[in-house]
């Protein structure tokens, strides 16, 4: 079955002003869908990124790592899903039921599986 990777975006300045118990209610929603999804069988692994831009490399003669993906933006990507559906129309539902639409947003892409 195809697996689909969903990257979760979002504005991690939204999150900031948060009270400890607002943020354990939306961590224990993303534990609640991932339990579910696993349950199902959809869910087949994903972490949470640190609140930090990461690193973005490219080669201009010499291969050079820059800060962030994109300085100019607001969103960041903040974390990955990896889950199995029959095809994309099925992979899109899944990430409709995720909690993250509710705080950023979630592109979701085919993982094509290399062969070796």
């Amino acid at each position: 079955m195809p697996r689909f990777a969903m990257i979760l975006s979002d504005n991690p300045m939204a999150a900031a002003g948060g009270s400890p118990a607002e943020i354990q209610a939306v961590l224990q929603r993303y534990a609640d869908w991932s339990r579910k999804m696993g349950q199902e069988g959809k869910l087949k692994g994903g972490e949470k990124l640190a609140f930090e831009p990461g690193k973005r490399l490219r080669k201009e003669g010499a291969r050079i790592a820059v800060d962030g993906p994109f300085a100019e933006t607001k969103e960041m990507v903040s974390g990955l899903f990896f889950i199995e559906a029959p095809d994309y129309t099925a992979a899109v539902e899944i990430a409709k039921t995720c909690p993250h639409l509710d705080y950023g947003t979630i592109v979701v892409h085919q993982i094509d599986e290399m062969k070796g």
